[in-house]
């Protein structure tokens, strides 16, 4: 049994991390930590919670989070990096869901970001927490850095073809939508019902943050430089992102279902990967509250271009589930534990 303890319990991926370890044979969730909430049950905030969390919400305490074995920073960007170095100086296996160790350059992190790195020299040993790709790594690590929502998705479904070199990386296009959930709890006018409901846009079409993380990630997967084209989108919806993918294949010998076949190989011993029957079109309620990504496949008129659907729960396999994920690989517990719950449906 591991105590873990949790950096900014208040929001929706702080909850859905005590939904997910509520119930995780393995852990005890010792600390949820609040600024605003100290002194409060977790359960007086989250009903949902009674029964299965006692603890009560404490201000962010170096020494406290001490105590613990692995401590999740579910917190807006810039503050896992203030405290990250002085707990793993205490022993403390640290896993990070916002952006603050996913990139290795500190310039283009500030870039990104708006802000100085604390601890540039933290970059070079974090981890990329995407198991499908680092799981080796992620075993070893003592610093994770739990990827993007949008990341997740848009690596995952180009990972095979460009492992296999079988896509152009000159003309990469990802074109994806997101629930509002994606943008946090926080009170914001253009978050609110009557602002996003019956409606639909795209944001930050210029370049999103989520850009170089995706781009970094994808360069390794090709072995060489890539150019993304990549439109966020935001949907009236809470959960779920669906991404559509456009490469252009490289091989024009190669047909569609040897990539569905490749796609199926590469996957096939992913526990949150399922690659759907060839012609098939996710829906992002197919995976809501699990920890899969669906990924299906298609080749337009026959032609140069590839469509690759994949679809995750933005709260789950691109945060919260993807994190309890690591921890599993990172304390040698079965990568699945705690993280079999099925989609919910309707």
């Amino acid at each position: 049994m591991i105590r873990a303890g949790i950096v900014g319990g208040t929001g929706y991926t702080g909850v859905e991390l005590l939904r997910i370890l509520a119930l995780h044979p393995n852990v005890e969730v010792a600390v949820v930590t609040s600024r605003a909430d100290a002194g409060m049950r977790v359960d007086a905030l989250y009903p949902s919670l009674r029964g299965v969390i006692g603890v009560v919400f404490s201000a962010p305490d170096v020494d406290t989070l001490a105590e613990c074995d692995v401590v999740f920073f579910a917190t807006p960007n810039g503050t896992a990096m203030l405290m990250a170095k002085a707990l793993l100086e205490r022993g403390v296996k640290v896993i990070d869901l916002s952006a603050d160790f996913r990139l290795k350059d500190a310039k283009e992190w500030g870039k990104w970001y708006g802000m100085e790195h604390a601890c540039p020299e933290l970059l070079t040993e974090s981890v990329y927490g995407l198991p499908e790709v680092s799981r080796v790594s992620i075993k070893k690590a003592r610093l994770v850095a739990n990827p993007g929502c949008y990341p997740t998705s848009v690596q995952l479904g180009f990972l095979p073809l460009l492992e296999k070199g079988l896509a152009d990386t000159k003309h990469l296009i990802a074109d994806v939508k997101s629930g509002v959930s994606g943008a946090g709890r926080k009170a914001e006018l253009a978050m609110l019902m009557s602002e996003t409901g019956e409606s639909f846009k795209a944001y930050a079409a210029s370049g999103h943050r989520h850009l170089p993380e995706i781009v970094q990630g994808l360069k390794v997967a090709a072995g060489n430089s890539v150019n993304l084209t990549f439109v966020p989108h935001l949907i009236p919806m809470i959960r779920g992102i669906h991404a559509t993918l456009y490469a252009q294949i490289s091989q024009s010998d190669i047909s569609l279902e040897e990539i569905q076949a490749l796609y199926e190989q590469r996957y096939a011993r992913e526990p949150f990967v399922d690659v759907l029957p060839q012609g098939s079109h996710p829906d992002t309620r197919n995976v809501k509250g699990s920890n899969k990504c669906q990924i299906a496949l298609h080749q337009p008129q026959g032609g140069q271009t590839i469509v690759v659907l994949s679809v995750i729960d933005n709260l789950v396999k691109g945060a919260a589930g993807q994190a309890v994920q690591n921890m599993n690989l990172m304390f040698g517990f079965p990568e699945d534990q705690g993280l079999k719950t099925l989609a919910l449906y309707p």
